[in-house]
């Protein structure tokens, strides 16, 4: 039998209402695969990183920013999401108040604002990821 090898790794939706509308925050992607494309922040895993604390990490070193609680959204896991090879990411979803300063870090070129009715082209399955965080917001 021959062993797996598989990634795990954490997105984080990050939405904020901002007046009327609601925002997310993605980063601008400063390496292949998908250069120059949008994404949610998030990241490849500890091998000793509990998911959420990964999740944080990642967001934090990507944008600056801090969040106290992130709650699962589900696994993410369809052969071919990644040219990489296989990857599973675990979703993660928060909202906050303001819209607070975000700067791109680590492999993030920028680090911006979106307004939720106006995304840009998203990397890997991030649209997938944003459209089910959604959900999850309106209820």
């Amino acid at each position: 039998m021959s062993r797996q090898n598989i990634s795990l790794t954490a997105d984080s939706v990050i939405f904020c209402t901002s007046g009327e509308s609601i925002k997310i925050l993605l980063v601008q992607r400063k390496y292949d695969p998908y250069k120059g494309l949008w994404a949610l922040p998030g990241g490849f895993l500890e091998d000793e990183e509990p998911l959420e604390d990964g999740a944080k990490r990642e967001l934090e070193e990507e944008t600056g920013l801090q969040v106290d609680d992130l709650k699962q959204l589900r696994a993410y896991g369809t052969p071919g999401r990644d040219p990489r090879g296989r990857t599973v990411s675990v979703g993660f979803w928060t909202v906050i108040l303001s819209e607070e300063k975000v700067k791109g870090s680590d492999d993030a070129a920028l680090a911006e604002w979106h307004d939720i009715e106006n995304l840009p082209a998203l990397a890997f399955d991030h649209d997938l990821i944003v459209k089910e965080a959604l959900q999850r917001l309106k209820f």
